[in-house]
């Protein structure tokens, strides 16, 4: 099995839930973010009375990088956990 790099699994990681969560706040600012989550609530049968906040830009700064900090941390033990799990001795090793 290849093994992942930790830094670049968790930078990849990173900037996947990083991005989804500016989306979300892309969402927000453009003001559909309520109609979306209604109907995204809806999809699940979910029916809560919950309203969206007015978008902050430091509340969307802090909402992306703690998630994509969380990200990367996510992507870098899951790829050293990958990488532990498929470790080989170096007499295994092809030459």
């Amino acid at each position: 099995m290849p093994f992942l790099s930790v830094t670049k699994t968790g930078l990849a990681v990173g900037a996947a839930v990083g991005s989804w969560h500016a989306l979300w706040a892309l969402l927000v600012m453009l003001g559909i973010g309520q109609s979306f989550l209604d109907y995204i609530l809806k999809l699940h049968f979910i029916d809560l009375p919950l309203r969206v906040a007015r978008f902050d830009w430091a509340t969307a700064g802090a909402l992306v990088g703690v998630t994509a900090l969380l990200g990367f941390i996510a992507g870098a033990l899951f790829a050293l956990a990958w990488n532990g799990l498929n470790a080989r001795s170096k007499a295994d090793m092809p030459r």
